[in-house]
């Protein structure tokens, strides 16, 4: 009986799984505004991403703004 040597086959590749993981975080930033003279010192940040793996990290940022000058309103 001959022996002969495995057959190796191509691979089989399945497409990639895709996975999302959310999470949310809320952040309350209280903003002074009273009247005097405001010395602005303007801070630029440059934000540079890179993706060397096989994953990646999305932020979402929501804003709200509310008046508390005045009359007192229901949010503050």
């Amino acid at each position: 009986m001959a022996v002969f040597p495995p057959n190796i086959m191509p691979p089989v590749v399945y497409p990639t799984n895709q996975f999302v993981n959310t999470n949310q975080f809320t952040h309350i930033v209280p903003h002074i505004h009273p009247s005097h003279t405001t010395t602005v010192n303007q801070h630029m940040f440059k934000h540079e991403h890179f993706c060397p793996q096989t994953q990646s990290v999305v932020d979402e940022v929501c804003h709200q703004h509310f008046n508390c000058c005045g009359r007192r309103r229901p949010f503050c």
